[in-house]
């Protein structure tokens, strides 16, 4: 079980490029790759060169910054494409065709016997012109495709000894944890090569899909920063953290954790979108407690109710107390925070005062501050 020795290949230059609002500048691509590299992400995934002209010099210009991370490009199986994904000097290519009905039909139209036979020309046409170069063959809308046509296309292209690794990919989003699980041990199991898995979100589980695949033995996940992507995107990096990070912190250890506020900011901003209130550990709301029992738990020991300490990713976490929900206990934090010795009776009948006032509008921190200083004065 690889969960401490996986692979992120960060694909907010690829996959995130197809979310409905990204168009990343040149600047803004080495800006991004940059940061990526300082949070400690082993691979970069960018976009074909075959997309546009500018696709192709972005990608040669992000490979000439010498990042510690190796930069990888995505194409189609042909080898039209693989000769521009060659000439960008890419240290990795990534490779996809699809195998579902749906796609043979009307994506390629190919059968099986042909994509096999088209994945060989093109994986060694690569190999012979780029001895060195980390292959990667992945099947498309794998999980809608027949189990049978997958094993036969997998086990071909082992065979090869041309590739490192093997792809899966959730393209719709339509596969289930105990799938990804089936799927992912037996390519482990019958070729040996190292698996990546690329999920999508559609039906909100590429978090947990991820994560099955790494149980299962997977070495590589495909991640976006904020989960960016193709309609509702992949598994997006903060997330997959928090899930990895919630089965054992030492597991994330080797990421510059707290670069990910950072990281899900700049994007957000050159997205020009909000980071959910909702989101995975840099949410607005990921570490605010608000009701009475709560905020007296985590007063006295913040793993109560905290699996995720926000130091760890360079965030504070918030007791709100200016609403009705409020308790006591949280009163008398702040009224220490601002020096003030109250009596338990004081700090009782000032909470019971913020209730009242906060069942026509909650108070703001200030209006409590007022609050606690004028039963200090009245001492």
């Amino acid at each position: 079980m690889p969960l401490d020795s996986f692979s992120i290949i960060e694909s907010t230059l690829r996959e995130g490029e197809q979310f409905s609002t990204a168009a990343f500048t040149t600047a803004q691509k080495q800006e991004i790759a940059g940061l990526l590299d300082d949070f400690g992400v082993e691979m970069i995934e960018m976009t074909s060169p075959c997309a546009s002209p500018q696709s192709a010099a972005d990608i040669r210009i992000v490979v000439d910054m010498g990042l510690k991370a190796r930069i990888l490009t995505h194409i189609r199986c042909n080898r039209a494409d693989a000769h521009l994904a060659l000439e960008t000097g890419a240290q990795g290519i990534d490779i996809v065709i699809g195998t579902s009905p749906q796609l043979m039909q009307h994506s390629h139209g190919r059968n099986i016997n042909q994509i096999i036979d088209l994945a060989a020309d093109v994986l060694t046409f690569i190999r012979e012109q780029a001895p060195d170069v980390i292959l990667r063959f992945s099947t498309e809308d794998s999980f809608r495709s027949r189990e049978s046509d997958l094993l036969r296309v997998y086990l071909a292209i082992a065979d090869l000894g041309l590739v490192q690794r093997l792809g899966v990919a959730d393209t719709v989003g339509v596969a289930t944890p105990a799938q990804v699980s089936a799927i992912v041990h037996q390519l482990v199991r019958l070729t040996g090569l190292d698996v990546e898995f690329h999920g999508h979100n559609d039906s909100g589980c590429a978090i947990a899909n991820a994560c099955a695949a790494l149980e299962a033995g997977a070495t590589h996940i495909d991640t976006t920063i904020l989960g960016i992507g193709e309609r509702n995107g992949i598994t997006p990096l903060g997330g997959l953290l928090a899930r990895l990070y919630t089965l054992d912190r030492r597991y994330v250890t080797k990421y510059n954790l707290r670069l990910l506020p950072q990281l899900d900011q700049l994007v957000a901003d050159r997205c020009g979108i909000a980071i959910p209130f909702s989101n995975y550990i840099t949410g607005s709301s990921a570490f605010i407690h608000k009701a009475g029992i709560h905020a007296k738990a985590v007063l006295a020991d913040p793993t109560t109710y905290e699996i995720i300490q926000p130091a760890d990713f360079g965030l504070t976490r918030e007791i709100a107390i200016g609403h009705r929900l409020t308790g006591w206990n949280a009163v008398r934090d702040r009224a220490l925070s601002l020096g003030l010795q109250l009596d338990d009776a004081a700090l009782k009948a000032i909470t019971q005062t913020i209730k009242q006032q906060a069942d026509a509008q909650p108070l703001a921190l200030h209006e409590i501050d007022s609050l606690l200083h004028s039963a200090a004065v009245q001492l």
